[in-house]
């Protein structure tokens, strides 16, 4: 059975690495699919021919896309393992794309606690600092901070 999720609990996180999820294949399927279902069809994004001239090399996955990945990568870590009500998405503070993700390649997120507010009774808001890693390469795809609203 999951621990019971408390602020004192939470504290002890606050600032720290809070897991690293698996890693996750990036696929020029996904890709276009991501691209079908958000109408987002910019050729940088699913032109193989016309995108492989450019200096990036290739296709590339959107931005938003990877955005959209967070919810999987965060549940994957023990954080959101721990007994709540519900968890919600609150929004986003900050987020920078650094690097760009090609199909083929393995992305992973590495979180941290960057922050807790108390919001009302038996809630709180949790500030997680997201970084989407690339494997094999020293900048990250994306770092985003992300809100989530916990109701205990």
């Amino acid at each position: 059975m999951a621990e019971r999720l408390t602020p004192r609990k939470l504290k002890a996180f606050l600032g720290k690495d809070i897991g690293t999820s698996d890693w996750f294949v990036m696929t020029q399927e996904r890709i276009g699919a991501f691209a079908e279902c958000t109408e987002d069809r910019q050729w940088i994004h699913i032109d193989r021919e016309r995108a492989a001239k450019t200096r990036l090399g290739g296709t590339v996955a959107h931005g938003s896309l990877l955005l959209s990945l967070l919810p999987h990568f965060l549940w994957q870590i023990s954080l959101f393992e721990m007994k709540s009500k519900m968890a919600i998405n609150y929004g986003l503070d900050r987020v920078r794309f650094v690097q760009a993700v090609h199909p083929g390649d393995r992305i992973r997120n590495r979180a941290v606690l960057k922050d807790i507010q108390k919001r009302g009774f038996r809630r709180l808001l949790l500030k997680i600092e997201n970084t989407l890693e690339i494997e094999g390469q020293d900048k990250p795809a994306m770092v985003a901070e992300l809100l989530v609203l916990i109701f205990l």
